[in-house]
């Protein structure tokens, strides 16, 4: 149809068009030629003939069908015709921006071979051809090639359209369609995203990143502005703030020197002692609970009552009462759980879950002792009656509890309550752990301090607690050896002096390890020793030597009359035999210059981060100090603003989950240290500053994570 001068403009067939070569048929053949039945002569198909079309545009619908088939052979062993060829010649293929498709096919299309009779072979399949494509499209039709391919050459068979090199697709884009096809590389590609900007598909974050240099000539640039503004922040608080040194300590009137020794607020020292006695006269004992109150590792109370409460207790009662002290302070399943999923999401969270499920856990330990149990353990009548023979309190970080006995006032005995000396050796022990957010202290009560006071001066006391304190501070678990160090140093050269005049000695040691592994610090407080013993000296050069000195023991007992009675030494064989096996009891060993090296620490993977951070610290004046702590919150807030840039360019939805899952990681930080780093003084409480400390810490990871995974992908 049509001609190579004049093509058809357009075909459209909805029938059908046939060249089928002609089949056998038995009837036929007998009827014009008259041949027997027993005839061996066995005709084949025909072959199919040619269509061959000179058009611009073929449209082929549903039913229609183009045929160029080969007829059938003979029943009786004739091979079956060969497939014709059917061969479109388009007369005008359009390219580029003004393709149209030039084939509309919905038909069918034949060409095959004829099926030959009995076992004779078939025919051959015919062709179905078009003209030779252009670059861009391929196949009989002239279709373009699929998206992703392009095809430089001409001609349609369909392995020309060959796959565009993946090194020019950024890892953020995607392929798109283009009319005609794609002729040459690089193939047409859009990001796929608004948020991401052609030609690399960068982000707001990452066009500013390439803009000066990439990321390590990025990085080094906001490292020197951070150092410029950090020296105008600095020189700002200097000017607002003051001076680079400490404020040193005041000079006391006439002249005098106070021994700074014993850091402590010299207030205490003028306030007269308030009358503590009406609590301290009744109290026979303090047990502490085991265990750090952690959700893996709860309060626990042991079951053997101790030696110095067994006269006032029924002990098939105590033993009660401790199995519902032990159930309360127990936790759920489901808290830990919490405090699991918190841990891994935002650790400040968690800790402050943790703090809550605590301060419930005393809370409700409180109310079962003093309102729902019946005191049925104590044997005072008075005290079960009143309620008041029993008393739970914790220290302030919630990881230390203790239960105070109380005598009811009916016992009639004399020689109860014990006074100071009779309950030597007298353990007291740290709050807290070790860490940072709960470091070791030794917090002091109205009872603590009553009971001290019939030996010690109450002021002497103070600054004694104050001192120790400060040393606690800087105690870290994992790292004891090295930090129980400078405590044992201060004990000797500073504590132990001033108590020797009263009689009294104090001794760092540590309790036996629970079955979780958890070990107690404290003080152990006993008696000077009438023999001579060795005992260590810390000296200035960090070392220990070891000198002989005459521990005489002036107690206070009580006489016949009732009254002190001074100078009354306690017997070796009797008192001082029986306390140190009593504290051997409840004490593994006092620590001392020798066994601290036998100290065994549980040691994390965290063990060699943990060991270069207590050991790279900042030297020098406090400007010095100022100045790292500026380009800290510089970088901090720096980094802040860059990672909302990215997650805005990513998803609303990222910077939203930022936001609300920890808000104040991300945001707080920056004007907290602010309001640090410009305050005149401590102002703040040890406790909020660790606060503000470990959100700063999450949200320098957080960032940090943030930073590391934008970097990934730009590079």
């Amino acid at each position: 149809m049509g001609s190579m001068e004049h093509p058809l403009p357009s075909l459209s067939v909805e029938g059908a068009v046939r060249a089928d070569g002609e089949s056998f048929e038995e009837t036929v053949w007998q009827q014009e030629y008259s041949l027997s039945n027993g005839s061996s002569i066995a005709p084949g198909g025909g072959s199919g003939g040619t269509v061959l079309l000179f058009l611009q545009k073929l449209t082929l619908g549903k039913s229609a069908s183009l045929s160029s088939v080969g007829g059938y052979g003979s029943s009786k062993g004739g091979g079956g015709g060969g497939g014709g060829r059917i061969h479109f010649h388009w007369s005008d293929i359009p390219t580029g921006d003004v393709y149209q498709p030039i084939a509309s096919v919905k038909g069918n299309i034949y060409a095959r071979g004829g099926l030959g009779g009995d076992q004779s072979g078939g025919g051959e399949n015919g062709t179905v051809t078009g003209k030779t494509c252009p670059k861009g499209l391929y196949g009989t039709f002239c279709a373009e090639c699929p998206v992703g391919t392009y095809k430089n050459v001409s001609g349609s068979d369909s392995s020309l359209c060959r796959p565009c090199p993946a090194s020019q697709l950024p890892h953020r884009a995607v392929y798109v369609y283009v009319r005609g096809g794609v002729a040459e590389t690089p193939c047409p590609f859009e990001c796929i995203s608004d948020r991401y900007h052609m030609p690399h598909c960068f982000t707001a974050l990452e066009e500013l990143i390439y803009t000066f240099g990439g990321p390590w000539l990025f990085g080094l640039l906001l490292l020197g502005l951070l150092i410029l503004l950090a020296l105008v922040l600095s020189v700002a608080r200097m000017k607002f703030v003051g001076v680079d040194e400490l404020p040193g300590p005041a000079p006391t009137q006439h002249g005098s020197q106070r021994d700074h020794s014993f850091p402590f607020l010299e207030s205490l020292n003028e306030v007269l002692e308030t009358n503590r006695v009406e609590e301290s006269q009744s109290h026979v004992h303090r047990m502490y609970f085991m265990g750090p109150n952690t959700f893996s590792e709860p309060w626990h109370l042991p079951h053997t009552p101790p030696e110095e409460i067994k006269e006032i207790v029924y002990e098939g009662a105590y033993n009660t009462f401790v199995d519902e002290i032990n159930a309360i302070a127990a936790y759920q399943w489901w808290e830990g759980a919490i405090y699991t999923i918190l841990s891994i999401l935002a650790y400040p969270l968690a800790l402050s879950w943790q703090q809550w499920r605590r301060r419930m856990r005393l809370q409700r330990l409180r109310e079962f002792v003093r309102s729902e149990y019946d005191h049925a353990c104590l044997r005072s009548c008075r005290s079960r009656a009143l309620y008041e023979g029993l008393k739970v309190s914790a220290t302030t970080d919630l990881m230390l509890a203790y239960v105070d006995f109380f005598l009811g006032g009916d016992e009639k005995r004399t020689d109860l309550p014990p006074r100071l000396p009779q309950r030597f050796p007298m353990a007291i022990i740290f709050g807290g752990d070790g860490s940072y957010m709960a470091p070791f202290s030794l917090q002091i009560d109205n009872v603590l301090t009553s009971l001290m006071s019939q030996l010690v001066a109450p002021t002497t006391w103070y600054r004694l607690v104050a001192g120790l304190n400060a040393q606690l501070r800087l105690v870290r678990r994992g790292r004891l050896r090295a930090t129980f160090r400078p405590v044992l140093r201060w004990l000797e050269m500073h504590a132990n002096p001033a108590l020797r005049i009263h009689g009294v000695r104090i001794d760092l040691a540590w309790s036996q390890a629970t079955p979780g592994n958890y070990r107690q610090y404290g003080l152990l407080v006993y008696s000077v020793e009438e023999e001579n013993e060795p005992i260590c000296l810390g000296n200035t050069n960090g070392g220990f030597k070891t000198e002989t000195f005459s521990r005489v023991k002036t107690t206070d007992m009580p006489n016949e009359s009732g009254s002190p009675r001074e100078d009354v030494p306690l017997t070796q064989g009797h008192r001082s035999s029986e306390g140190f096996a009593r504290r051997k009891r409840s004490y593994r060993g006092i620590i001392d210059a020798n066994s601290l090296q036998k100290l065994e620490e549980k040691r994390d993977i965290f063990y060699l981060l943990s060991f270069i951070l207590h050991n790279t610290k900042p030297g020098g004046h406090q400007d010095l100090v100022g100045l790292v702590i500026s380009m800290l919150l510089l970088g901090d807030f720096s980094l802040v603003l860059l990672t909302f840039l990215q997650l805005y360019s990513i998803s609303l939805v990222d910077v939203f989950l930022v936001l609300f899952i920890l808000p104040l990681g991300i945001l707080l930080p920056f004007p907290a240290g602010i309001n640090a780093l410009f305050s005149h003084g401590p102002r703040r409480s040890a406790g909020l500053a660790r606060f503000y400390a470990l959100w700063n810490l999450t949200s320098l990871i957080n960032v940090v994570s943030s930073w590391n995974f934008d970097l990934h992908f730009t590079c």
